[in-house]
């Protein structure tokens, strides 16, 4: 392998080992929490707080990821970025209280925020466009297996070692990630700095965060619904508010123009209504499988990871498909496939042998990982390199906010449910009505991957343009 593919493999692991790490630590926590309650004498419900802030944390700092690589260079932040999410990692591996666990995980996640579109931003500068579809094929595992295997990584920790080593597996990888980044990534910084919009980020950060919490508790029982409908609505209201900050400043900490450029736009928003559906399966699946069917969490878990092995089996696949087929063509077909996966899991029953459970959520989990990398890789497609760190910031914050969106809608549909039926624990047949929504919901994303030109990201799929 000549010099400079070695090179752009290893940013492209490096990039995606720290994707990683922010996604596995937003849910290993969750299957801990009875224990960690336990160690620090408090309720697991209140410890629900610490999953809660940091995904609050990665909503506010997200928006100034890109003005801050512009500002200081995208490998000192993304270094920095992995050395504050080690601090927040070694912090709540050693906490004591509660307060000092939710302070740590706040700056866990100051951390994650910047690391995830940073990265990325480090990817698109160093990698050539023509080689992105298959670094992006890395970088879109993570986001897809974090979720998955976190939970059953958290119980398999603490059954067999203290809840502790949940944050100190952190600490080696974080401390190999810095030297690599400082080995292998140039600091390539845009010319010409721009000022910091202050007020677009008081704007975006409570928007996003009141969005992302809103939607996070809607339908767990948490909070009261008047709670989350007041944060949905607060959120709502610094939304339209930043609307027109945007307009009238000339540098928004979050670039709404870049929404002019087709490609961009069409793929922003298929993306985020595709995601809405994705998101609620992290949520649905083991509660499906362990409430609804009565698995063990430990079945459960291995069941489920039948989707991140499907995903990890994309990578050798997926530059072909696209150079083959075109950007265009896989979104508008592969949605429709992965959205009927998804409806197709309503049919799960359980008597459903293991062995198809196994296989459906395998093939699954190969076309969602296929989408995935297309939609990440054409949304830069045709985004200038000056405005690739806004473009990084912008995407971040849609993609927290779809995932938020998903879980809430899979949490409200399971409320709704229960509140018609009146009763207190879900059954198999509320989740088959669930997972037939949400599959309905990613269904909704096609008709605005099919308004792209079929030649889209000719570029950068390497497929002959038909102009």
């Amino acid at each position: 392998m000549p010099q400079s593919a070695s090179r752009q493999l290893v940013i492209s692991l490096i990039v995606a080992c720290a994707m990683f790490m922010q996604n596995l630590d937003s849910t290993i926590i969750a299957t801990a929490l009875p224990v960690i309650a336990r160690g620090l004498g408090e309720t697991p419900l209140r410890l629900n707080v610490a999953i809660t802030c940091y995904l609050l944390s990665l909503a506010v700092f997200i928006p100034i990821s890109g003005w801050t690589a512009d500002r200081f260079g995208p490998r000192r932040v993304f270094s920095a970025a992995i050395v504050v999410f080690t601090i927040g990692s070694i912090g709540c591996g050693c906490a004591n209280s509660l307060p000092f666990l939710v302070l740590a995980r706040i700056v866990q996640g100051m951390g994650g925020a910047m690391m995830v579109p940073v990265g990325r931003l480090v990817l698109l500068r160093t990698i050539p466009r023509s080689e992105l579809v298959r670094a992006m094929s890395f970088v879109s595992v993570p986001a897809l297996i974090g979720p998955v295997i976190g939970p059953p990584l958290g119980g398999l920790i603490v059954t067999y070692a203290s809840w502790r080593w949940i944050f100190f597996i952190n600490v080696p990888i974080c401390v190999l990630g810095v030297v690599l980044v400082n080995l292998f990534v140039d600091n390539i910084r845009e010319a010409g700095g721009r000022p910091f919009d202050l007020s677009g980020f008081a704007l975006t950060g409570i928007g996003l965060a009141s969005l992302a919490f809103g939607f996070e508790t809607i339908g767990r029982g948490a909070v009261p619904i008047p709670v989350s409908a007041g944060l949905l609505a607060l959120g709502a209201v610094c939304t339209a508010l930043y609307l027109g900050h945007a307009r009238r400043v000339a540098h928004p900490i979050i670039d709404l123009a870049l929404l002019r450029i087709p490609t961009y736009a069409a793929t922003t928003a298929g993306a985020f209504i595709f995601r809405m559906g994705l998101g609620a399966l992290p949520f649905l699946m083991p509660l499906m499988l362990q409430v609804g069917f009565g698995l063990s969490p430990l079945n459960s878990g291995l069941l489920t990871f039948a989707s991140a092995a499907g995903a990890m089996t994309m990578k050798m696949t997926v530059s072909p498909i696209i150079r083959t087929l075109g950007f265009r063509n896989v979104l508008v077909a592969n949605a429709a496939i992965s959205a009927l996966f998804l409806f197709g899991y309503s049919f799960f029953r359980p008597t459903t042998p293991h062995f198809v459970i196994f296989l459906a959520l395998l093939a699954g989990g190969f076309f969602r990982s296929l989408q995935m990398t297309g939609m990440n890789t054409l949304s830069y497609a045709d985004v200038p390199s000056a405005l690739l760190s806004r473009a990084t910031s912008l995407t971040s914050m849609a993609q927290q906010l779809s995932q938020s969106v998903g879980v809430g809608t899979g949490a409200l549909i399971l409320y709704l449910l229960l509140a018609h039926s009146g009763g207190s624990t879900p059954t198999a047949s509320d989740f088959s009505f669930a997972f037939a929504v949400v599959g309905a919901v990613s269904l909704l994303s096609v008709p605005f991957f099919m308004r792209m030109s079929a030649d889209a990201g000719a570029e950068v799929s390497g497929r002959p343009s038909l102009r």
